[in-house]
């Protein structure tokens, strides 16, 4: 090989190329970190009505490193997900200084548990609210599951004029509701057959429970998991003494 001139020439020729191309890249990557390609101006889209768009905008100046070219997206938007109430973040380069993000916010359906919230799609997250919203409770892992539930159970029950305030899954998958307003009633559905046995509720509910409020008795309680009949708990009911007899 050290006697053939043309491969001597071709190995030149290919460690000058390498050489030129390590040169060239390390150019490149100087130069797409330069100041120049710094980000000078950060445009949030969305309707924010939660979410500050100060936080947001601090975020990205401050905890995300990066130009223009180097910027690395997906980490951005994980770390504008992780301030409160942003469910969802895009992000899109506009030549030459700008970054555009749109935001969309959770909307607070209910309480998670003790610590936390529940979106409309069923997906938990933390933020303070101090509005009054429906308590959900349930096993970790489980709030879209008792989310649908809320609609199904929500909407089963409209017919009695009955709205849904509270819902709470237990750890061996009963069901239990509470209604809104005072008094409020809790309603014992148990593990399975629920939708049948909150339906047949439904249907007896007029002649039943709403009867016994309209008289003037407060249920408070009724437990459904019976097989052709549900009971319900009269909270003040004294049982009267048995009459003397002479």
């Amino acid at each position: 090989m050290w006697d053939n001139a043309r491969q001597l020439n071709a190995l030149a020729l290919a460690l000058t190329v390498l050489a030129l191309t390590i040169l060239g890249w390390a150019g490149l990557s100087w130069l797409v970190r330069q100041p120049v390609f710094a980000f000078r101006q950060v445009v949030i889209d969305g309707a924010l009505a939660r979410a500050n768009p100060g936080h947001l905008e601090a975020v990205i100046r401050e905890e995300l490193k990066g130009t223009f070219f180097t910027l690395r997206l997906a980490d951005a938007r994980a770390s504008l997900q992780r301030v409160p109430w942003v469910r969802t973040a895009a992000l899109r380069r506009q030549w030459p200084n700008q970054l555009e993000v749109t935001v969309t916010e959770h909307q607070p359906l209910a309480r998670w548990n003790d610590t936390a919230l529940v979106n409309a799609q069923g997906e938990v997250f933390n933020a303070d609210y101090n509005g009054e919203l429906p308590q959900f409770n349930g096993p970790e892992g489980s709030a879209g599951e008792v989310t649908a539930h809320f609609h199904a159970f929500g909407v089963a029950l409209q017919p009695a004029g009955l709205v849904l305030d509270g819902i709470r899954r237990s750890s061996r998958g009963g069901w239990q509701l509470k209604t809104a307003g005072t008094p409020s009633l809790t309603i014992e559905l148990g593990r399975t057959d629920s939708g049948e046995r909150l339906a047949r509720f439904v249907a007896y509910h007029g002649r039943t429970v709403a009867a016994l409020t309209r008289a003037g008795t407060r249920i408070d309680y009724v437990d459904l998991r019976y097989r052709n009949g549900f009971a319900a708990r009269v909270p003040d009911f004294k049982e009267r003494p048995p009459k003397k007899t002479a």
